[in-house]
């Protein structure tokens, strides 16, 4: 039996291998197709399951919703993790990203306060 499960488990990981070998053998632009395809899938499914819970079915609109947001963090977000440095390379991206993580951090400053803040006045002249 273990035999089994330990042949199951190699089989597993060669496909992710592949897979990960397929995704880092694609261009830049084939890399960015690649994450908007998942996404164009993911995304709406957050919108119909708030559609279906609306329509009063609790139960089955939450599991759709959990099932998004984890398809979302199973997939999209290691896809783009794996596809991060190839996306880099395009200009355009990289302004945007930049960007991006520059108002990320911004916001996130309204809420954390920075442990690089200047001393308090201590009433000390200098």
């Amino acid at each position: 039996m273990p035999a089994e499960t330990s042949a199951a488990a190699e089989r597993t990981s060669t496909a992710a291998s592949r897979w990960r070998r397929f995704v880092r053998s694609l261009g830049p632009y084939q890399s960015l197709t690649l994450v908007l395809v998942l996404l164009s899938i993911v995304e709406p499914l957050k919108l119909i399951a708030v559609a279906v819970a609306g329509d009063g079915h609790w139960m089955a609109g939450a599991a759709m919703v959990a099932g998004a947001y984890a398809a979302s963090l199973l997939f999209v977000e290691r896809l783009f993790r794996l596809v991060k440095p190839k996306l880099l390379t395009l200009p355009w991206f990289a302004r945007l990203w930049r960007w991006f993580v520059g108002l990320r951090g911004r916001v996130a400053g309204w809420f954390m306060p920075s442990s690089a803040a200047p001393p308090a006045d201590t009433g000390v002249e200098r």
